[in-house]
């Protein structure tokens, strides 16, 4: 693995003791939140130029379970280097996109917000010394967790301003542009969440702890997928039917949840992420789940939906079937455009509704981080009739189809919808089995 044998060399600074760190991370987060409105900032960062002349070291989930599957001192702390390094690179190249974006676009509400994230956290990483020691990476990886816990409101945000400049960029433009900064996203935060996994691997060895044989960082060397379906099914059918409360008036208000059926290859495994794969499936089960309560208004008992797996040499994939009416709707000329940002492919992103509720998420501190366990609130609280179901409502900002066809094709896979129009959907997953695929990030 070159990427992790061979690092850029790195940020200097004498000592490593967990007091300087300490100082420098103090520093950084002063420098990074000082003069952010500054023009010079925007246009004329020579640092910025430097970084996102670079180019980005794509990696594969083979890689990733190579290099962890043995993780010692000395691999821990590369791991770490390696990840101080090349977010900043990553980073860089996203503002440089928001730079060249309209003036117009980078003005709307949410963007400047992003905006400013971006730059502090370019600037936090850049300045964090080398890590040299097992000391040095703890602090590094509290550093990074506080940064990812810090950027939970960058989705909504970004989704606020590219719906409100949605009618100063043409559609493919404005797709390609949040496609971009999801992906890259996502690339960040996986290098990130999997070094602290690997790190906290590390500790629990020393401690004397047997290494799980399952997984490697946050990377399960055989998910099943029959687990992961059933998984979010139980979740999904233990949910009140108005959950959310948005279920408009007429929607069938007695029936059970339809019965999810899971055939096919039920054994097959493959190594992927467990939080990309089970947020996918979640968010296709809902919305099957959904349409088919709304299509069967007055019946007893709903369809149930289909869960087909199929393992083939290099790929696997689940189709979903369902009776929920299809997609034909007045807001969208084909299926594909539900993955759209652009109101001139989904009008529903200019709807009030829409809006209010991504400035309600936007503003407040926990923002979205896209993964299911956001969604089922806390399972520790206790059973109350206000919320049955233990799960606390969430927004429809329209962000889950969006998002899961960013998960799906980020290393290689895709999504693809079908709507038979007046009976119901088909949607089909495909996901890369054997883990060689490059992360889709784009410089």
């Amino acid at each position: 693995m070159t990427w992790l044998l061979s690092p850029a060399k790195p940020f200097m600074l004498a000592g490593s003791s967990r007091r300087i760190l300490t100082n420098v991370l103090t520093t950084t987060r002063s420098v990074g939140r000082r003069g952010l409105s500054n023009a010079q900032h925007f246009y004329g960062n020579k640092q910025l130029e430097l970084y996102a002349a670079k180019e980005a070291k794509p990696m594969t989930l083979r890689q990733l379970v190579f290099f962890g599957r043995s993780i010692n001192e000395e691999r821990v702390i590369i791991s770490g280097n390696y990840v101080r390094t090349e977010l900043p690179v990553r980073i860089a190249h996203r503002l440089r996109d928001l730079q060249a974006l309209p003036y117009i676009v980078v003005t709307q509400e949410g963007m400047d917000k992003v905006y400013e994230m971006y730059l502090s956290a370019f600037d936090r990483f850049r300045r964090f010394p080398e890590i040299k020691t097992l000391e040095d990476n703890e602090v590094f990886c509290k550093f990074v967790r506080e940064l990812l816990d810090e950027h939970s409101t960058v989705i909504p945000n970004l989704s606020l301003g590219l719906s409100l400049a949605s009618p100063y960029l043409a559609p493919n433009r404005l797709d390609s542009f949040m496609r971009r900064m999801l992906v890259s996203r996502i690339s960040r935060r996986v290098l990130a969440e999997h070094h602290i996994a690997l790190s906290k691997d590390l500790q629990a060895r020393r401690r004397g702890n047997g290494a799980s044989s399952d997984h490697v960082g946050i990377i399960y060397t055989a998910l099943n997928i029959r687990k992961s379906v059933e998984k979010c099914a139980a979740y999904l059918r233990s949910r009140a039917f108005d959950v959310d409360h948005d279920m408009p008036k007429g929607a069938n208000t007695t029936a059970a949840w339809s019965e999810i059926i899971v055939d096919g290859h039920t054994e097959t495994t493959f190594p992927y992420i467990p939080e990309h794969l089970e947020y996918i499936i979640f968010e296709l089960l809902k919305n099957s789940l959904r349409a088919t309560r709304l299509t069967h208004a007055d019946a007893r008992t709903l369809p149930p939906i289909q869960a087909t797996i199929s393992a083939g040499e290099n790929m696997v994939a689940i189709r979903i079937s369902d009776q929920g009416g299809g997609l034909l709707l007045p807001q969208i000329k084909s299926p594909s455009d539900l993955f759209s940002f652009s109101h001139l492919r989904n009008s529903t992103r200019m709807e009030h509704s829409r809006l209010g509720a991504l400035r309600s998420v936007s503003s407040s501190t926990k923002g979205i981080t896209a993964t299911v366990k956001e969604q089922l609130g806390s399972m520790s609280q206790p059973t109350t009739r206000e919320r049955p179901d233990r799960t606390a409502p969430y927004p429809r900002i329209g962000i889950g189809l969006p998002m899961s066809n960013i998960f799906a094709t980020y290393f290689g896979g895709s999504l693809e919808l079908v709507s038979m129009d007046g009976y119901g959907t088909d949607v089909y997953l495909r996901l890369p089995k054997l883990g060689t695929n490059l992360e889709g990030i784009e410089v």
